[in-house]
């Protein structure tokens, strides 16, 4: 953009102060501001930033007069000399003499897709009307009613409960602040479009008001909801309850059975709503039910809906000396910003003394600076409106009586492995488990009968969002990073043991793991993960962790250099099917002992261990918003958090393809990334080996937890002198096995992961025959309800073939053959491949073994032993199975990051 333009900028809001300052900054010129007359003493955001650059104000009252324009206002309009009007959001009614004044005209902002929703509450009617899209325009002002021409539009998806202030803080605040400025830009440039706009779709809707904003009770659940939404908070949407006007603020549709809650009247409802423990549920002639967490009273008292009974029994605090002078503090502060009242009293009430949302943030911001150990959210100010009622919810934060109620959990409960399980099925965000914001849901399945476990909430991009600003506050203003993260996580671990039939069970049905294995497994090694990075929390600034390293003096000074590790701030954490609750705790454990908070996505086909470990670490005392679990779809939440602005760190463990998509999106701001990605793992048998042992840890190698094994030997090089020996073994131990329930303790081989995976493996094994290669046993599906594949083995696999490069992740053995002697020549076929995660060897020459060992291009080596990981180990590949480590001292390393700091003294 080349030109720049003499503007005049007429509205208010910290809306125009962002516009006015943008536009400063790309170098136009504001030659003169117009806003409203100062209100309760305290001037519009707009004039307070442009009296502070000294660009020259005007404050008028109005612009005309008995309907016409007052000619002195005019005048002074006219002496800035302006060639372009900008209106970013303006209430009056501003005349056709100035809009067409200017070489350029006027342009206007109004938040909505025009032509529809013409009218001062575009933003809610775009929520009451039910729209899937909302949006803003930038467009020419004429003598219409927002009828000029289009400009510029964007829009974005309005979520399924996103109310009027999730849309402008998300997309018409931010995205509006950019587009004016872009239009600016294009009208100094000559580029600036005129799109009439079209008639079709035109609507005009006129401003809501409270008196008009009563809810109508005859209709369904999801037109109360937008009308309740639409109305939030501004003006609030209304019924009448026990004789008084209750105002609705906070709904959200409530798709499960009804719930256990206490009845409540509501005048003009044919059914009473239900005061519940999350709370107030009320009903749509559908029978479909909207929940309301807050009601707001006549005399201007906000309640959590679910203390309706009980609004009243709180009996007021006596005050400490400490607490006194704190409340005298908090006085001060609300004096600052409430400047045309005299004196605060106690029955002061901060909006009805001229206070707005932006003096809310300021009131918070200046509270925390002088008690950073008090942390106030917005909500706070509405629910304790006046002085009094203020200091007694701060005095009660700040005591620690504020602490939550006992986690709130909805459970799937089943009855199975002897025992009751029970399954959270929500997303867990902030401390919370919640539905999805747009409702949405998927069933998880059994793969042992292909039968419904649970319906999980599908995560959106506004829960995302929502869970990344929580684990943001919880990083950067929150209490852990004051608080032992090591004996939380000990705590944790305690949890996860008593726990550990009940995570083995979930895993079971889940994921079809046999139960034996993922009680000893997939729940024993994450308990002790867990345990081993606790032990690390303390001593991450000893050691190489934090150095004193000699430089060179600059003479006469001296200077002393030392560095120091802390953590990186929001991590995302993406993790695998096949292992659900061991890769969340390989991951998890190393960020957490690190300082970070976290954000994770479970597999979407088993998501149910991952939020019982949030319920855990709820209890476990972790406090709000570090640990953030949101099951749902890769592509859109995987993507979405890799992507996101303020993640500074990606774990991922996955598919080589999806691995190489994470990196092009954590480009975006340059995240660290760290991946364990495929492999295709060589196993080496040696003619020198103890056969029996080789059997068996081939064997394990292959068929450990169905083969879906990261690490997993995807090709088998046995020497031609017993080759026909150990296949023969091989098939003859498979013959034992028993293919059955994964509940079964005497069952060896469970089901596939899921149906997909299933004919994924099937096609596999049909690609290999077709190939040449031999199918010695198995390659097909066990006839049995589920998702049952038979151990499959293969020999006669040539370099060239498929199934000798691709893994499969699934039960198939491929073997080929290579010469007696010939070491150097396998190594070569090992290497062979862009995988290197893992390997291993059999011999009884160690010589030959560690030589192997030193060839092989993998990031571990098995001698003798197969699938032997400890949590002390580093556990990472090469090449094109990713970089970085999980496990060990090394883990550490990918969550942390060096500071350098050099003292002169």
């Amino acid at each position: 953009y080349q030109h720049k333009l003499k503007l005049a900028l007429i509205g208010q809001s910290i809306f125009g102060q962002e516009v006015y300052n943008k536009l400063r900054k790309e170098g136009h010129k504001v030659v003169g501001v117009f806003t409203v007359p100062d209100k309760n003493g305290q001037a519009d955001p707009l004039a307070l930033a442009a009296e502070k650059d000294g660009t020259p104000v005007f404050k008028f009252p109005r612009w005309r007069a008995k309907g016409k324009p007052i000619q002195e206002v005019i005048a002074a309009y006219k002496s800035v000399g302006a060639e372009l009007n900008v209106l970013p959001f303006c209430t009056q009614f501003i005349p056709m003499d100035v809009i067409d004044c200017p070489k350029h005209g006027s342009i206007i902002y109004h938040p909505s897709i025009l032509p529809r929703h013409r009218g001062a509450s575009a933003i809610n009617w775009t929520l009451i009307q039910g729209d899937k899209k909302a949006g803003f325009t930038i467009f020419w002002a004429d003598d219409g009613l927002d009828t000029g021409p289009i400009l510029l539009q964007r829009e974005c998806d309005v979520g399924q409960n996103d109310t009027v202030d999730d849309l402008y803080n998300r997309f018409l605040f931010p995205e509006g602040i950019k587009a004016m400025v872009e239009a600016v830009h294009l009208i100094a440039d000559g580029k600036a479009p005129r799109i009439p706009q079209p008639k079709e779709g035109a609507t005009y809707e006129g401003i809501q008001k409270k008196e008009n904003a009563e809810i109508s009770w005859d209709q369904p659940a999801a037109a109360l909801h937008n009308w309740i939404r639409g109305h939030d908070k501004v003006p609030g949407a209304w019924a009448t309850i026990d004789g008084q006007v209750v105002t609705f603020y906070g709904s959200s549709l409530l798709d499960a059975s009804v719930p256990a809650g206490q009845e409540l009247a509501i005048k003009g409802a044919s059914r009473p709503g239900l005061v519940t423990k999350n709370g107030l549920v009320v009903f749509g002639n559908d029978g479909k039910m909207v929940l309301v967490r807050n009601l707001q009273f006549e005399d201007g008292k906000m309640i959590p809906a679910s203390k309706y009974f009980s609004a009243d029994e709180t009996t007021a605090l006596e005050l400490t000396e400490e607490e006194k002078k704190m409340a005298e503090d908090i006085r001060a502060i609300w004096k600052g910003i409430l400047s045309n009242v005299a004196v605060i009293e106690d029955s002061t009430d901060f909006f009805k003394s001229g206070a707005s949302s932006m003096h809310v943030v300021r009131m918070l911001e200046e509270i925390k600076q002088k008690y950073s150990g008090l942390q106030l959210q917005n909500e706070d100010v509405y629910m304790a409106t006046k002085f009094a009622d203020f200091i007694q919810m701060a005095v009660r934060k700040f005591r620690g009586e504020d602490k939550e109620e006992e986690l709130v959990v909805d459970y799937v409960s089943k009855n199975m492995n002897n025992m009751t399980v029970n399954m959270p099925y929500q997303c867990f965000i902030n401390g919370q488990f919640v539905n999805a914001d747009d409702g949405k849901t998927y069933d998880t399945i059994n793969p042992a009968d292909g039968s419904i476990i649970a319906s999980v909430s599908s995560a959106s991009l506004a829960d995302v969002d929502k869970a990344v600003a929580a684990a943001k506050e919880a990083f950067e203003s929150g209490e852990w990073g004051r608080m032992n993260a090591g004996r939380l996580m000990y705590r944790l671990a305690d949890l996860m043991e008593e726990h550990q039939e009940e995570l083995a069970t979930i895993e079971s049905i889940d994921s079809g793991a046999v139960y034996t294995l993922a009680l000893k497994t997939h729940v024993g090694m994450s308990v002790q993960t867990f345990r081993y990075f606790a032990g690390w929390c303390d001593k991450i600034q000893a050691s190489e962790y934090g150095a004193t390293i000699p430089i060179n003096q600059a003479r006469p000074n001296h200077n002393l250099t030392f560095t120091k590790k802390e953590p990186i701030g929001v991590c995302a954490i993406v993790i695998p099917w096949n292992y659900p609750l061991m890769m969340l705790a390989w991951k998890s454990a190393a960020c957490l002992a690190a300082g970070n908070t976290l954000v994770l996505k479970p597999a979407q086909v088993t998501p149910l261990t991952s939020l019982k470990f949030a319920e855990l670490s709820a209890k476990a005392g972790f406090p709000k918003g570090v640990i953030n679990i949101l099951p749902g779809s890769g592509g859109l939440v995987g993507q979405h958090l890799s992507e996101h602005p303020d993640v500074r760190k990606v774990g991922f463990t996955g598919s080589t393809p999806t691995g190489k998509q994470i990196m092009k999106s954590a480009a975006t701001n340059l995240k660290k990334v760290s991946l364990e990605l495929g492999g295709k793992s060589p196993l080496i048998i040696f003619s020198d080996c103890e056969l029996d042992r080789a059997v068996k840890m081939a064997m394990g190698a292959v068929y450990f937890n169905k083969g879906e094994n990261c690490i997993a030997a995807g090709r088998l090089f046995v020497e031609e002198s017993i080759h026909d020996e150990f296949v023969r073994k091989v098939v003859e131990e498979i013959k034992k096995m028993k293919i059955g329930d994964p509940l079964d303790r005497s069952t060896d081989h469970g089901p596939q992961n899921h149906k997909a995976h299933l004919e994924k493996l099937l096609q596999y094994c049909e690609t290999g025959v077709k190939e040449g290669a031999t199918l010695v046993y198995g390659g097909r599906q066990v006839r049995r309800p589920g998702f049952f594949m038979e151990p499959t083995v293969f020999t006669d696999v040539e370099d060239h073939m498929y199934i000798a490069q691709e893994e499969s992740f699934g039960p198939v053995m491929v073997i080929s053959k290579f010469k007696n002697g010939d070491v150097d020549g396998v190594l070569r076929r090992a290497n062979a491949t862009e995988y290197g995660l893992a390997s291993g060897v059999f011999t009884k020459d160690i010589s030959k073994a560690l030589y192997i060992s030193e060839k092989l291009e993998a990031g571990t080596v098995f001698i003798n032993t197969y699938n032997k990981t400890d949590v002390a180990a580093p556990f990472g590949g090469f090449k094109q199975s990713g970089f970085g480590k999980d496990l060990g001292e090394e883990a550490l390393h990918e969550y942390l990051r060096t500071k350098a700091i050099t003292v002169e003294y």
